[in-house]
C-alpha cells in the first residue's frame, strides 16, 4: 500500500523490497545507465507503487558518492589516503564525503543517520573496528564496504587493503643490522591493529634470524603519533644501555624520537639512528632527511575505491585480501653505530 505522503517513503525501503542495494535504487532515480534492465523495471515499479517522491530537485540530480571513514582525522597519512579515494571518485563522476566517528556510539550513530539520507555507492573504513550492530545496519542497507588496515577480525564479507607490514619492517630491522647495530629499539603502534602486530612480528622474525634473543626492554608502545614517539624515544634513550638505533613503526614516532634525541643532547645519526615507517611527504624535508619504508598509502585509497565501485556495480572481487608492496627508502637518518 502507498504511502500518503511519498516523501515518507525512503530510498532504503525501497531497496529493501526490491531486494536490491541502496545505490542501485539511487541510479535508477538519476537516470544512470549501469542498471539491469530487469532490475531497474523492479525498482521503478516499487517507486510508482509506493508513491515515492525525491525530497527535492537537487535530489534528482545528486550524483553518486563514496563514504571514507577514520576513526581520527589528526594525522597525515590520512590525508594521502582520502587523496587516493579521491582521484578514483573523480574519475568515476562520483563524490567523496569524509567523515571521523571517533569511536564513539553517538558519532557512529549521528553517522548513520546521515549515511541514510544520501546516494552513497558504498563505505570504506580505515583503521576501523566494524562493530556488530554497524555490520548488521549497513548490511540491511545492502551497501558493500571496504576496510583498509582492519582493527581485528574484518567481517568476513568484507575485502580488506593493506599493505605487506611484516615484510616492511623485516627490511628496515635487516636494513639496521646490517649496518652492524644489535641494540636495536622498537616503538609499535596500537596493539588493536592488524597492521601493527605484523610491524611487531617483523622486527622480531629480523632479529631471530640474525640470532639475537629479544630484549624486552628496548620495545616500547605506542600510538603511531608525534607524543608517543617522544616519549618512547625519551625511555629508550635513557636506559643504561641504550639502543644505537631505533625503528619507530610510523613516520609521526619517527619525527617524535627525532625529538627526545635533541633533549637527550644527542644526534641523529651520529649517535642513535633513527628509522620510520610510512613515508609521509614532510620526511623527506627533516634535518636529517628520514630513512623509513614507504607505504602505499594514496595506492591504497585508490584500490579500495575502485573495489568498492565495483562491488556496487555487482562485480565479483577476485581476492577478498589484498597488500600492496613496501619499500625501503633510504635517506640520511641511519649510519654504522660509533665504533665500526
Amino acid at each position: 500500500m502507498g504511502s500518503e505522503n511519498g516523501r515518507n517513503v525512503t530510498i532504503a525501503m525501497i531497496a529493501r523490497l526490491a531486494g536490491v542495494s541502496v545505490p542501485t535504487v539511487s541510479r535508477v532515480i538519476n537516470g544512470r545507465s549501469d542498471v539491469a534492465p530487469q532490475t531497474r523495471e523492479r525498482v521503478e515499479e516499487l517507486l510508482t507503487r509506493h508513491g515515492y517522491r525525491p525530497r527535492s530537485a537537487a535530489r534528482r540530480t545528486q550524483s553518486a558518492l563514496i563514504d571514507l571513514v577514520f576513526n581520527d582525522l589528526d594525522s597525515p597519512w590520512a590525508v594521502e589516503i582520502i587523496r587516493g579515494v579521491e582521484d578514483v571518485a573523480q574519475a568515476s563522476g562520483a563524490g567523496t564525503v569524509v567523515s571521523a566517528i571517533h569511536r564513539r556510539t553517538s558519532s557512529a550513530k549521528q553517522w548513520l543517520d546521515n549515511l541514510r539520507t544520501r546516494s552513497t555507492e558504498g563505505v570504506i573504513f580505515v583503521t576501523s573496528m566494524v562493530e556488530p550492530p554497524l555490520q548488521a545496519e549497513l548490511r540491511r542497507l545492502r551497501l558493500p564496504v571496504v576496510i583498509v588496515d582492519p582493527a581485528g577480525v574484518a567481517p568476513q564479507e568484507a575485502p580488506t587493503i593493506g599493505a605487506t607490514n611484516w615484510a616492511g619492517s623485516l627490511r628496515a630491522s635487516q636494513y639496521l643490522l646490517g649496518l652492524g647495530h644489535r641494540r636495536i629499539g622498537f616503538i609499535a603502534g596500537p596493539p588493536q591493529l592488524m597492521c601493527s602486530r605484523a610491524r611487531m612480528d617483523g622486527y622480531r622474525a629480523a632479529l631471530d634470524a640474525a640470532g639475537l634473543a629479544i630484549d624486552d626492554r628496548l620495545v616500547r608502545p605506542g600510538n603511531f603519533y608525534h607524543e608517543s614517539g617522544y616519549t618512547a624515544g625519551m625511555h629508550l634513550l635513557g636506559l643504561p644501555e641504550p639502543p644505537t638505533a631505533i625503528f619507530a613503526s610510523s613516520d609521526q614516532m619517527a619525527l617524535g624520537v627525532y625529538e627526545a634525541v635533541r633533549k637527550r643532547g644527542l644526534r641523529v645519526p651520529d649517535d642513535v639512528s633513527v628509522v620510520g615507517f610510512d613515508d609521509l611527504p614532510e620526511v623527506r624535508w627533516c634535518s636529517p632527511p628520514l630513512t623509513t619504508i614507504r607505504q602505499p598509502l594514496a595506492e591504497m585509497g585508490m584500490l579500495a575505491a575502485r573495489t568498492v565501485l565495483r562491488l556496487a556495480r555487482g562485480e565479483t572481487i577476485e581476492s577478498p585480501r589484498v597488500e600492496l608492496a613496501t619499500d625501503l627508502v633510504v635517506r640520511d637518518s641511519a649510519a654504522a653505530p660509533r665504533g665500526r
